[in-house]
């Protein structure tokens, strides 16, 4: 009985036990329930749809930048930009709760709509001015966008439980987490997305547009695609910015009502490049963005053989072969000569003619191979493509890499990159000149802004002997203000390594090479006197960059006007 009496008051002990443990079960419950809970709002399907509406707000914006430069210029497009970014997220998140539904159903087409909104806005660029022009185009495209994608999203992730979050903030959580998240994405996109355009069809300013538009439709439930069956027919074959064949034969056929036709195209990490032909005037241009890289008349053979090289359409670039002119120790020795800046290849294919070894830096690939390709570019030189700073930097530090010659000719949308006139970037330049060396710095600004004295300064910090000579002759004082854009005009800085005087020997036949240009306007004729620039002042830096970058948008708007004189206006807008 004993026995049996320890087994019965064992059970109540086993049952005591039990009943202890089990509120233990939720206790344990508790603790893990957040990560539980904090995982799953991580792959809720809300949650994935507020993400790609959020990266694609955050992808169609440097989007946006890319297409207005070849009409605009990359910097008169970026003037209000970032405030209309700022404008279009605090509007998301007063809108959020009053969008219709069928906003959100034809949204995705829409978006399918802009490349034709472009389009038809771009033929009016002229009117709309710059850098007005731009503002408007993203008003009626790029913001709304942004702006319906950010408050979307902020619907989505509203509608999840965040009751774990603390009270102040939950309210707030999903607007604010969108908010940053676009800001860090659109950041990143701005800086990435360049390098990766003209990998192929899809990859290019048209390509990513159909691209986001139906990933637009495939996200938002409900999407109506019937509206935008028009917009899409017409970008395939109607739209001249689509590298499609059929369009490229709308473009030709567009261009050829101003004389113009399309030799060839693609997008590349710099800009939108394309050759060009005037058919009247017979001449054939390389554009990047709204700018010109260069020239070439299409003159026909010379039966004499006395012309060695291309005629080029732009005096300023026959001025920068004047290095070969100037007076120094007569060497045996073969002589070098590095071209930071290719353009059509003019100067280095004149500077190959005279049996210089000459090599050249450019960073876009696709500009070296059309100068290849579709000038005169000869292949007997040495080319490094990539970023001119870095190349600079591991050229330098091959103590044999000294040069005779030494040509700075970057240029692009109406200002330089910044970097390449630092004083410690022609610091380097200066380190790899042989003692006796010359270089020639091309500069186009207006003479009259403090932005080309803050260059002038930093250029004779470095190089101290020096003489500057403008492309054209100096305004007339009393010219009408309305028939001009200041006083912008291209520059050539030509100086010695040392202290010695810049002087110039007498020029020959063979300087010129056979050619006409050459031999009109090789010899720097308008010199720049030194009193036209600010003596006092500053230098340009790598600390203090953004100094002239402010400068630069007075300077891209003015060569945007005087883009528009050289070649007609449609030719710009329809790419």
């Amino acid at each position: 009985m004993a026995k049996k009496s320890r087994r019965a008051g064992a059970a109540p002990s086993s049952t005591t036990q039990d009943a202890v443990d089990i509120p233990a079960a939720p206790d344990i419950s508790i603790t893990t329930s957040r990560p539980r809970r904090t995982w799953s709002i991580l792959f809720d399907v809300k949650v994935r749809r507020a993400l790609y509406l959020v990266l694609l707000a955050a992808l169609y914006s440097p989007l946006s930048q890319l297409i207005l430069a070849p009409v605009y210029g990359s910097i008169p497009s970026a003037v209000y930009h970032k405030y209309g970014l700022i404008v279009s997220a605090m509007l998301s998140f007063v809108v959020k709760d009053v969008v219709p539904p069928f906003v959100e159903k034809l949204f995705g087409a829409f978006v399918c709509w802009i490349p034709v909104i472009h389009f038809v806005l771009f033929q009016y660029s002229s009117l709309l001015g710059n850098p007005t022009g731009p503002l408007i185009t993203e008003c009626l495209t790029t913001y709304p966008v942004i702006m319906v994608s950010i408050s979307l999203a902020s619907k989505e992730l509203e509608s999840l439980d965040l009751s774990f979050l603390n009270d102040n903030v939950v309210d707030a959580a999903p607007s604010m987490f969108n908010y940053s998240l676009f800001t860090i994405l659109q950041r990143t996109f701005h800086n990435i997305l360049p390098t990766w355009m003209g990998m192929n069809k899809l990859f290019t300013r048209i390509g990513l547009q159909t691209i986001i538009a139906a990933t637009f439709t495939a996200v938002i439930p409900g999407s109506m695609l019937w509206p935008a069956i028009p917009a899409v027919a017409f970008t395939t074959v109607g739209n001249p910015h689509a590298p499609l064949v059929k369009s490229t034969e709308v473009l030709n056929n567009t261009l050829a009502l101003h004389n113009y036709s399309l030799v060839e195209r693609h997008e590349s990490l710099t800009g939108y490049i394309s050759v060009l032909q005037d058919n009247q005037n017979k001449f054939r241009v390389m554009r990047c963005d709204h700018s010109l890289l260069g020239g070439e008349w299409l003159l026909p053979a010379d039966p004499t053989g006395k012309r060695k090289v291309a005629e080029p359409v732009y005096a300023v670039f026959t001025m920068l072969e004047a290095v070969r002119l100037v007076e120094r120790e007569k060497s045996t020795a073969q002589e070098q000569a590095l071209n930071i800046g290719l353009g059509v290849g003019t100067a280095p294919s004149a500077l190959i003619a005279h049996g210089i070894n000459t090599s050249v830096i450019e960073l876009d690939p696709v500009v070296h191979h059309f100068a290849v390709k579709h000038f005169s570019l000869p292949r007997n030189h040495t080319a490094y493509i990539g970023d001119a700073i870095t190349l600079v930097e591991m050229t330098k530090a091959d103590k044999q890499a000294y040069y005779d010659y030494i040509i700075h000719d970057v240029f692009t949308g109406g200002a330089e990159p910044v970097d390449l006139f630092t004083f410690e970037f022609l610091s380097s330049l200066n380190e790899m000149l042989k003692p006796d060396g010359v270089i020639a710095i091309n500069y186009a600004g207006d003479l009259a802004m403090s932005s080309t004295s803050l260059i002038y300064r930093t250029i004779l910090e470095v190089f101290p002997s020096c003489r500057v000579f403008r492309e054209d002759e100096q305004i007339a004082e009393d010219t009408d203000a309305e028939d001009i854009n200041g006083d912008f005009t291209n520059m050539v800085f030509i100086c010695n390594k040392g202290s010695k005087p810049v002087t110039f020997r007498k020029a020959i036949e063979a300087d010129f090479l056979g050619s006409a240009s050459r031999k009109a306007y090789m010899v720097p004729k308008h010199e720049v006197a030194s009193s036209t620039f600010q003596r006092e002042g500053e230098l340009l830096t790598r600390a203090n960059t953004k100094v002239l970058e402010k400068m630069h948008v007075q300077s891209a708007i003015g060569h945007w006007k005087l883009m528009r004189k050289v070649i007609p206006a449609a030719v710009w807008e329809n790419w």
